[in-house]
C-alpha cells in the first residue's frame, strides 16, 4: 500500500489537515508531521539555530516545534525506517495563487519533499468552508499519481475553489499569475505605547489572464500548476552577460 507523508503550515490541529487525513486514509498508509502552531508565511526556511522537538499526539499525528520544511525533512530523513512515496501538503486555509507561492509554507513543505526526492503535491482551499471538496480533489490526484511523470525537482500546486463538490466545474492546468505590490504595513501601538507593524494584505491581481491560476479558480475550476525549484531567469542570461561584458570594457 502506498505510503504518504502529510504536512501543512497552518499547524497540526488545523481543520484542513484533519480533512486531508480523512480523505486519504482509505487510499494509503499515512504519517502526519506538522508544525505545532501556525507557520503560515514561513516559506522554505529551516531551523538551524537549535534542535527540534518531535512529539507524538494522542491522535497519531506528530508535531514539530519548527517550520513546514523542518517537518518534511524530519518525516523523510531518518526519523523512521520507511520513506514515503509521496508528500502531500495542506489543505491550506486560503489560496496559494500567483506569487503567493514565494511565501507559502504549504508550498514549501511540498517543495522540501521534492528536494528530498519525493513526488509532492501542495493543496490549498481558496476560502475556509469546503475542506471536504479539497479533500476529494486530493484523493483523486493521489489515486492517479503513479501515472504522472514530472521532471526532477517539480511539484504540483493545487488550488481548489471554496465550493461544494458538485459545483466544481473541472480541472485546469494553469500558470502562475502575479500580484501587484502589497499594501503598506499597518502601524499599531502595543500596550506600552511602542510602535509595531502588521504585514498588510497581499496586492491586487496584476496578471490574471485566462490561463492563470487566478482565472481558473474564479471560474470554478480546480487550478493545477506545475512548479519547479529552478528560479533562474534563463531568458535573461544573455542580457546580463552582455551587460557584464560592457562593464568589463569600461574598466
Amino acid at each position: 500500500m502506498r505510503k504518504l507523508l502529510l504536512s501543512n503550515d497552518d499547524g497540526v490541529h488545523a481543520p484542513g489537515l484533519k480533512a486531508l487525513y480523512e480523505a486519504l486514509s482509505v487510499h494509503a498508509r499515512l504519517r502526519v508531521v506538522a508544525p505545532d502552531r501556525d507557520k503560515s508565511g514561513a516559506s522554505n526556511s529551516l531551523t538551524l539555530s537549535r534542535p527540534l522537538a518531535l512529539s507524538a499526539l494522542d491522535n497519531g499525528f506528530y508535531s514539530v516545534d519548527g517550520t513546514p520544511a523542518d517537518c518534511v525533512y524530519l518525516g523523510v530523513n531518518g526519523v523512521w525506517d520507511e520513506k514515503p512515496d509521496l508528500v502531500i501538503s495542506g489543505i491550506n486555509h486560503g489560496g496559494n495563487l500567483g506569487d503567493d507561492v514565494l511565501y507559502s509554507g504549504t508550498v514549501a513543505a511540498a517543495m522540501e519533499g521534492r528536494n528530498l526526492g519525493m513526488a509532492a503535491i501542495a493543496v490549498s482551499l481558496v476560502g475556509s468552508q469546503h475542506f471536504e471538496t479539497a479533500g476529494r480533489v486530493a484523493a483523486s490526484l493521489v489515486g492517479a499519481a503513479d501515472t504522472l511523470s514530472l521532471p526532477p525537482r517539480s511539484l504540483l500546486n493545487v488550488n481548489v475553489p471554496d465550493l461544494p463538490w458538485e459545483e466544481i466545474r473541472g480541472f485546469r492546468v494553469t500558470r502562475m499569475g502575479y500580484r501587484g505590490p502589497a499594501q503598506r504595513p499597518l502601524e499599531v501601538k502595543d500596550p506600552r505605547g511602542r510602535t509595531r507593524y502588521w504585514i498588510a494584505p497581499v496586492g491586487e491581481n496584476a496578471d490574471d489572464g485566462s490561463d492563470t491560476d487566478f482565472a481558473a479558480v474564479e471560474a470554478g475550476y480546480v487550478s493545477i500548476t506545475p512548479l519547479h525549484t529552478d528560479l533562474t531567469r534563463h531568458a535573461a542570461i544573455n542580457d546580463v552577460r552582455g551587460w557584464l561584458d560592457a562593464l568589463s570594457g569600461q574598466a
